[in-house]
């Protein structure tokens, strides 16, 4: 069974989790000085936080999968979509080994299929522990600025009728 997974670079890690933790009624599944992944059924979702240098924002999303099948299927699916793709075999990122592959959709957010092979005790391989997860490829667009409020944002005329 397939999960949806959300990555989003946050600038304060803390309050990030209080916010989270309120918001899923859950402590983190998995918490680091400077990551914490929720893994919820209800909505079935792989949501993680990290504070890693990255603008805040939206990092990427992505489809987590049980078995070497299910990504076979995911790659298939990432083929037929003629956007290209990265494959990243025993990948080390997010205190986690995996296979997987990155692709951009049309306009330029970074989605991650993988299927999870082991927990590793580092953020990731480099040196320096800096550079992951997004292959430069395939880097996320920055999150657009916010939008003013209108009626369907929730201003004082907004009504039920306008919004989307």
């Amino acid at each position: 069974m397939k999960r949806f997974h959300v990555h989003v670079s946050v600038p304060a890690l803390d309050d990030a989790i209080r916010f989270y933790s309120s918001l899923f009624a859950a402590e983190p599944t998995v918490r680091k000085a400077d990551y914490a992944k929720w893994m919820l059924d209800d909505p079935r979702v792989n949501f993680a936080i990290s504070q890693r240098g990255a603008a805040p924002g939206l990092n990427h999303l992505g489809i987590q999968v049980e078995s070497d099948a299910e990504l076979l299927e995911m790659q298939q699916r990432l083929e037929s979509t003629e956007a290209g793709f990265i494959e990243e075999t025993g990948a080390a990122c997010c205190y986690a080994r995996s296979d997987k592959y990155w692709a951009n959709d049309p306009v330029g957010i970074a989605w991650e299929t993988y299927h999870t092979l082991d927990t590793i005790p580092m953020f990731n391989d480099s040196p320096d522990g800096s550079a992951c997860c997004v292959p430069a490829a395939a880097v996320a667009v920055p999150s657009p600025a916010p939008r003013p409020a209108t009626a369907c944002c929730g201003g004082a005329s907004a009504s039920k009728s306008s919004c989307c």
